[in-house]
């Protein structure tokens, strides 16, 4: 069931939750009391650097391991209570292929069937459709030893996708691919999400979490350092600004003085003026530039990146998500 935010408006439910999961081997504590809230039907990447805990949070939800402390719901499921249900609910493809080299595609995928107590002729009408939606069909009846990487990481996908599960965890799936392969297998998560899946995803791969998430979570420490939208955890990290270049001299000194807060660049005609980079602020801008009659050749808009967000809050001087500590300088990636 939806349930309500604190401004009253209904949110989707979640498909994952969890409060306080705590988990530790030996002296070494691994997770140390992190909470999470995964809408339904969306993707949710967890990033962090090796070590950081991501793949114990995958094993834990998946009901692989259990947590020292903390609660959890997948599914609608109390993990501790019914994890057979959570299971029932549940898809998993881990940083390593689950394939059987020795046995072809297809025998893999039947065998999948059958661990999901399928009936044989479901169960063959489910891999031919599968194999053929993953373009594996060619190589079909081939030993799995001979695929590449991309096509063992996607009937990987494909066997986790024969019991129809709600929610998938993919821990790391496109480690070691080319990025021709990576590509392919972001569009089988974009899919996946159309046809109401939701995705937990782990991944080091920054450029993977901004093109594919709806929300990330930063992994540091055991504990969740940042989570918001790709372009909210951006904001986190000073250095952005909007970028004007001018042809006309005169229209540059003019709205060089009149915009104090601005930083100039007289060899190059520019200014740099703090920002956000939000549209609110980039409307306001050109609206100033309307009023005033001053024409800007071009304006560009400069803010960090994931890159820089990653490296500021899992740096040993960050200090905690809303006050990173000494953030490297933003990459200038004109928007």
């Amino acid at each position: 069931m939806p349930t309500t935010s604190r401004g009253g408006g209904l949110q989707p439910p979640a498909a994952v939750s969890a409060a306080g999961l705590r988990k530790s081997y030996g002296d070494k504590t691994v997770l140390d009391g992190i909470d999470l809230r995964i809408p339904a039907g969306s993707v949710f990447a967890l990033l962090g650097p090796n070590g950081a805990g991501k793949t114990t949070t995958v094993q834990i939800l998946s009901t692989l391991i259990s947590a020292d402390s903390g609660q959890a719901q997948v599914a609608g499921h109390d993990l501790s209570a019914d994890p057979q249900a959570v299971r029932a609910a549940i898809g998993v493809t881990g940083q390593f292929s689950a394939v059987d080299g020795l046995i072809t595609g297809e025998e893999n995928m039947l065998l999948m069937a059958d661990l999901h107590h399928l009936p044989k002729r479901e169960g063959r009408q489910v891999t031919a459709e599968l194999l053929e939606r993953f373009d594996l069909t060619e190589a079909a009846r081939k030993p799995a030893s001979t695929y590449s990487g991309g096509m063992k990481r996607r009937l990987d996908i494909a066997m986790t996708l024969v019991g129809s599960p709600r929610i998938i965890f993919l821990d790391e799936p496109t480690t070691g691919l080319d990025p021709r392969a990576r590509h392919t297998m972001w569009q089988i998560i974009r899919d996946l999400v159309t046809g109401g899946v939701t995705v937990f995803l782990t991944t080091q791969y920054l450029e993977e979490a901004d093109e594919l998430a709806d929300r990330i979570a930063v992994l540091h420490d055991g504990r969740i350092a940042a989570e918001g939208s790709a372009e909210e955890l951006k904001r986190l990290i000073p250095g952005g600004h909007i970028r004007l270049r001018f042809t006309d001299p005169a229209a540059h000194q003019r709205a060089a003085t009149e915009l104090t807060e601005a930083t100039r660049d007289d060899e190059a005609l520019a200014l740099h003026i703090p920002s956000d980079g939000s549209q609110r602020e980039l409307r306001s801008i050109l609206d100033w530039l309307e009023a005033a009659g001053i024409e800007a050749d071009e304006l560009t808009v400069h803010t960090p990146d994931l890159d820089d967000v990653f490296f500021a809050l899992t740096s040993s001087a960050g200090t905690s998500a809303n006050q990173p500590n000494q953030p490297n300088q933003p990459k200038e990636n004109a928007r």
